[in-house]
């Protein structure tokens, strides 16, 4: 299983992580929980869990290549959403 992870600071982060996983809901499964966000891909999981400072993205798959497009698509996908303060900044670490 390859993972990455990131903490994306934005004080609206429950906002966004509630906007996005609507806008997943209408092609994938989606489980979202107060600003916690589980969106699950073909091949590969993100979950999106926001507090007050910001937005913890992890996406877990079993191919390293897949993990790093989703990553992308995720962080463009929050920054449409958070567009008056984007972009915002992405540390990714792989684990």
């Amino acid at each position: 299983m390859t993972q990455v992870e990131a903490r994306v600071p934005t004080a609206s982060g429950g906002k966004y992580v509630q906007q996005l996983c609507k806008h997943w809901a209408h092609k994938l499964p989606v489980e979202l929980e107060g600003d916690t966000g589980v969106v699950t891909f073909v091949g590969a999981v993100a979950t999106m869990k926001a507090d007050g400072e910001a937005i913890d993205v992890t996406v877990r798959g079993e191919d390293r290549e897949q993990v790093d497009r989703l990553k992308d698509v995720v962080a463009q996908h929050i920054d449409r959403f958070a567009f008056r303060e984007a972009p915002l900044t992405y540390d990714w670490t792989w684990g």
